[in-house]
């Protein structure tokens, strides 16, 4: 299944999309199901209940229609991973451990959904803010030291990412920090795609376009430390919750072979690391995270506001 949260007249629901243009209103077919995923992941034999009443062949209704909410509302952790794929690695000339993930947090306020804007800072605050799709695991299960062979049976599905990085303010010292977690920087969605729908998360492909435009196109098989490694590491020292995020790190640029297209100009990147392909995300701009087999999140950009002091 493909579930989804949208807004029904001010409150959450859960929707289930049954092509990529329709879906089913999960509420109609089963009330007594809880409104909002992270509630639904957490009772037993709830995503078999949904299934047997989506199969029933109910009204449908466009997708068009709806606001995307965020796939999980209040995520115990946002776990994410730097340096994660192999051709990255050897584009930033950085290095990493190849026994431990480099592994870090994201805030919930700096995720947004589905066609949701992201908020490009003003240029006096930084000018290298970045797109990172990503693949993201949705953990349904919890539990403390996991084994590689069953991690798997605590993910709950499968999601598209953005880890949207400003990369000026990421490398102000040692830890990524408010780099990785400026207000509604990244996103997340469109929905959570349940494992029994992909079957080789590893075969699939990932491909960022910036206005159209592929930008990053990378196998998953090039990851440096794969979803059950990630899990059994991470869980080793935290207690996984339902509705935990992981974010499992971005693949390499991929520079066109145009001399003439921007991102091969070095000089118009602003980050402390430049590769060829980069191409920084700007108010105007739509950016998008497709991964075969699990969809398309996509998101328009918008400038923040202005620097100057608000209070709230």
């Amino acid at each position: 299944m493909r579930l989804f949260q949208f807004d029904n007249a001010g409150h959450a629901a859960i929707g289930v999309a049954v092509s990529g243009a329709e879906f089913i209103d999960l509420s109609n077919v089963e009330p007594s199901l809880p409104r909002d995923l992270q509630t639904l992941l957490s009772v037993p034999g709830a995503i078999e209940r949904a299934r047997a009443a989506v199969a029933q062949g109910p009204v449908r209704r466009p997708i068009s229609d709806v606001k995307f909410l965020p796939l999980i509302a209040r995520p115990n952790a946002i776990w994410a991973l730097a340096l994660n794929f192999k051709r990255h690695i050897e584009e930033t000339g950085l290095t990493t451990s190849t026994e431990h993930p480099h592994v870090f947090l994201r805030m919930p306020a700096s995720i947004v959904a589905h066609n949701e804007a992201l908020l490009c800072p003003p240029s006096e605050i930084a000018r290298a803010f970045d797109y990172e799709g990503e693949l993201a695991v949705v953990i349904g299960r919890g539990g403390r030291h996991v084994p590689p062979d069953k991690a798997l049976d605590h993910v709950a599905g499968l999601t598209c990412f953005n880890e949207g990085s400003v990369r000026e303010y990421q490398s102000h010292n040692r830890q990524f920090g408010l780099g990785k977690n400026f207000e509604r920087s990244g996103s997340c969605g469109p929905w959570l795609v349940t494992p029994d729908e992909v079957t080789d998360y590893k075969s699939a492909r990932l491909v960022t376009r910036l206005d159209g435009v592929v930008r990053q196109d990378s196998s998953l098989s090039d990851l440096l430390f794969d979803v059950e490694r990630v899990i059994s590491y991470l869980s080793s020292g935290y207690e996984l919750r339902v509705g935990d995020i992981i974010a499992m790190g971005t693949p390499g640029a991929s520079p066109l072979a145009d001399p003439n297209d921007v991102g091969n100009d070095l000089s118009k990147q602003f980050g402390r690391i430049k590769v060829k392909g980069l191409v920084h995300m700007r108010p105007g701009s739509t950016v998008e995270v497709e991964i075969s087999g699990i969809g398309t999140l996509r998101n328009p950009i918008v400038a923040d506001q202005s620097r100057e002091y608000r209070a709230s």
